[in-house]
C-alpha cells in the first residue's frame, strides 16, 4: 500500500461488469478528465489486473495505485 494518499475527483464502479468492459469503459473515462485530474475505478474482473494499467500506460495515462481489496481492485489512475 503507498504511503501517498490520492484524493481521486472521479469513482467509476465497475463491479459486476464482465471483461473487458472495465477497460473499455475505463478508457472513455479518462478522456473525459481534464489533464491531472483522478480517477478511482473499481473493479471485480480479474483480468483487469493485467488489462487496465497497460492500457492506461500505453494511452499516456499515470497509474498512481493498484490495490486488491479482497476480489474487488482499486485503481487511481491520473490524467
Amino acid at each position: 500500500m503507498s504511503t501517498q494518499q490520492w484524493i481521486p475527483n472521479y469513482r467509476l464502479d465497475l463491479q459486476g461488469e464482465p471483461c473487458p468492459y472495465p477497460a473499455v469503459r475505463t478508457l472513455e473515462a479518462l478522456k473525459e478528465l481534464k489533464k491531472g485530474e483522478i480517477l478511482e475505478v473499481l473493479s471485480d474482473c480479474p483480468q483487469s489486473i493485467n488489462n487496465i494499467p497497460i492500457d492506461a500506460k500505453n494511452y499516456g495515462y499515470e497509474m498512481l495505485e493498484v490495490e486488491q481489496m479482497g476480489a474487488s481492485i482499486r485503481y487511481l489512475i491520473r490524467k
